[in-house]
């Protein structure tokens, strides 16, 4: 499904490099939930823009679904994405002036699909959200915002989901209530789930958990 190979990454801060990863491996099987941990600054949301293909590793290669995604130009990543990669974020990235229909409909829309907006009502189904269809994210919960997010990548059915803090920026119970659902709902789809979260219950939800320190990623025994 998933595999990082001798990745490694770092940026300039002025005249001083900063290591984020350095020559990293990762195996992930179809249908794994997989968390990783670590401190603030240690590189977890770089690894998944990484994944996502959302930038370009300085070395090694990410493979997804026996695609490389260093072989793909712009165009070709982005379809590839949108066909195979759901992510979640903590701070929603929303559109303000879409409803939430819309917004689930976004990675539809760039794919050109038929029936957009009858799947897009589905999606919000299955997260509870039938009833806010028209609403604008100005006009919801912060719970309720995380639920149209996590439509949205679930929406295209894609193989594989990327969430960086999805409970991050909700209180405990509604905290509890989105990663339960985002839990059911990649179980019932056999999707592989990629967890950035500073959580060890959560953590132990998962099938695998993993540390990345120092720029490596350590399997948690």
């Amino acid at each position: 499904m998933l595999n990082i190979n001798d990745v490694s990454k770092a940026f300039k801060q002025g005249n001083k490099v900063i290591k984020v990863l350095e020559n990293t491996n990762l195996s992930v099987k179809d249908g794994e939930r997989i968390s990783i941990l670590g401190q603030s600054g240690s590189g977890k949301s770089t690894l998944l823009t990484l994944l996502a293909g959302l930038d370009h590793p300085d070395s090694g290669s990410v493979v997804v679904n026996n695609q490389n995604l260093e072989s793909l130009n712009q165009d070709e990543l982005s379809s590839f994405r949108a066909k195979h990669i759901g992510i979640i974020f903590q701070q929603y990235h929303l559109m303000r002036h879409l409803t939430a229909v819309e917004n689930v409909s976004i990675p539809l829309e760039l794919q050109r699909l038929d029936n957009a907006i009858e799947k897009s009502k589905t999606a919000l189904k299955s997260v509870g959200l039938s009833d806010r269809l028209s609403h604008c994210p100005a006009q919801l919960s912060g719970g309720e915002c995380q639920r149209v997010a996590i439509a949205r990548a679930l929406v295209p059915e894609p193989s594989i989901i990327l969430a960086d803090e999805p409970s991050g920026n909700l209180d405990q119970k509604t905290g509890k209530e989105i990663m339960d659902l985002i839990f059911q709902l990649c179980e019932e789809r056999n999707q592989t789930l990629i967890l950035v979260t500073h959580n060890n219950e959560l953590a132990n939800e998962c099938h695998r958990t993993l540390h990345l320190s120092g720029g490596k990623l350590i399997e948690q025994e």
